[in-house]
């Protein structure tokens, strides 16, 4: 099993969804520390540079969680969730990874 970390502002993402979708939020993060695999790779979104990350549905595809694989380390994180709204949570990922 995978160990989850979050970036710092994940907080501020989770804090923004109901109680109900966060429910399933942190559910799904589980089966990702299990199986880090099931989620879709990302490449370039809308000129966005997120390759090396990927992404999984949450409360039938309204929202996002948006993730990298590090094997090294067997960690999974969690760089951004957010609502599935034009690529806004793509955004929020991406200017996080350049801080980084």
């Amino acid at each position: 099993m995978y160990s989850i970390i979050y970036h710092e502002e994940v907080e501020n993402d989770l804090k923004k969804l109901g109680h109900n979708t966060l429910i399933q939020v942190f559910k799904k993060i589980e089966k990702i520390a299990l199986n880090p695999y099931i989620g879709i790779d990302l490449g370039n979104k809308a000129n966005l540079n997120l390759s090396g990350y990927k992404k999984i549905y949450v409360d039938n595809k309204r929202i996002r969680i948006v993730y990298k694989i590090i094997d090294a380390k067997i960690q999974i994180f969690i760089i951004a969730v957010g609502k599935r709204e034009d690529i806004e949570v793509y955004k929020k990922a991406s200017q996080r990874d350049e801080k980084n």
